[in-house]
């Protein structure tokens, strides 16, 4: 695991990375050829960054 963040800015340069992957993710998935595991990985991906958000509202 990596170093903890604790500052601010740092929490919120780590959500624009994952929310910025998340992007990328999403513009390369073909609407017609997408499968479930494609859809069940975005949300897992949404789910993550969830879990991140509450983490760093706590701090």
């Amino acid at each position: 695991m990596g170093k903890a963040i604790e500052d601010q800015n740092g929490q919120v340069s780590y959500l624009k990375q994952r929310l910025s992957m998340f992007i990328e993710v999403l513009d390369n998935i073909d609407p017609e050829d997408a499968q479930l595991e494609d859809i069940d990985r975005l949300i897992e991906m949404l789910d993550d960054l969830e879990v991140k958000v509450e983490q760093f509202k706590k701090r």
